[in-house]
């Protein structure tokens, strides 16, 4: 399907902070390529219409492109750069959050037979797809509401059901549909990493998050790999050190306190990994962070 339209409606609705008059929809244009930079995900769709990106997860990585959209039906620790993006050519993106009250509502309406086979009891947490025509369709009516205040606050609600219809009903939607089911082994795992995010700084026992997921150890760890691609632990350390990061940015000097918050008992482990992590220890990348400025962060 041509992007010419969607990709004028992505560049002329585009604000800094991502932001538009819609709740939960965002714009991305970024005019530079930068280095790797670690985030949470969110549950979101991320759809590109311009450039391209590569997110790494655990020991997954994923590119997608022009045309391609991305499903993160967990919030979950990554890495990703776009690859391709310049000031005459931005890289341009669409993205919507994925709220699990919304997905089951849709669940709840779909008639017998309207949505695809279940797919895998586990699925990953995140996959990409190339977006059908129905998808792209969608999301540019959307975007053309924005030059139509009036008719913004009424319609919108409807086209983004009918955004996360196709979503629920494509290729990827057997991960999303778990999103929105109150018993499937992909609810269990988003608890889990819930409690893991709340409580970053702790130490825990495997078993304790498994039986809080309902789930047994055994099954607990495989669906936790299969969602995350990390187990249990590296997910917490993943956590531990981005939330670092961000205390380095603000307490450059202070690496033996950041590390203590972030539940580090040696200073020199949390060096060790930090820079296994960034490329740098601590201190130069605190040091490199505050030179860039908040934008980097």
């Amino acid at each position: 399907m041509d992007l010419t339209e969607l990709r004028a409606l992505l560049d002329r609705h585009a604000r800094p902070d991502l932001s538009t008059p819609v709740e939960g929809v965002h714009i991305s244009r970024v005019e530079r390529t930068e280095p790797e930079a670690p985030s949470m995900t969110g549950t979101v769709l991320a759809l590109i219409a311009q450039g391209a990106k590569r997110i790494a997860l655990g020991d997954r990585i994923y590119e997608y492109g022009a045309g391609q959209y991305l499903v993160a039906s967990v919030d979950l620790p990554v890495t990703g750069r776009f690859l391709e993006a310049g000031p005459d050519r931005p890289a341009l993106g669409f993205g919507l959050t994925l709220h699990p009250p919304a997905v089951a509502e849709l669940l709840l309406q779909a008639g017998p037979g309207d949505l695809p086979p279940a797919g895998p009891a586990t699925p990953s947490g995140m996959t990409v797809s190339d977006a059908p025509a129905e998808l792209i369709d969608a999301v540019v009516r959307l975007l053309r509401l924005f030059d139509r205040p009036r008719d913004l606050a009424v319609l919108a609600p409807m086209v983004k059901r009918e955004i996360l219809w196709r979503v629920v009903t494509g290729e990827q939607g057997a991960s999303v549909r778990q999103l929105g089911l109150a018993d499937s082994s992909l609810t269990h795992v988003a608890r889990a990493v819930r409690w893991i995010r709340e409580h970053y700084a702790e130490s825990f026992r495997v078993e304790d998050v498994a039986q809080l997921s309902g789930m047994s150890v055994s099954a607990f760890y495989r669906n936790f790999q299969a969602v995350t691609a990390m187990s249990p632990i590296q997910f917490q350390k993943q956590i531990r050190l981005q939330e670092a990061r961000l205390l380095l940015a603000t307490h450059p000097h202070d690496i033996t306190g950041v590390a203590s918050r972030v539940g580090y008992d040696s200073p020199s482990q949390f060096s060790r990994e930090y820079r296994r992590q960034f490329g740098a220890p601590p201190s130069r990348d605190a040091t490199r962070l505050r030179e860039a400025g908040p934008a980097v962060v």
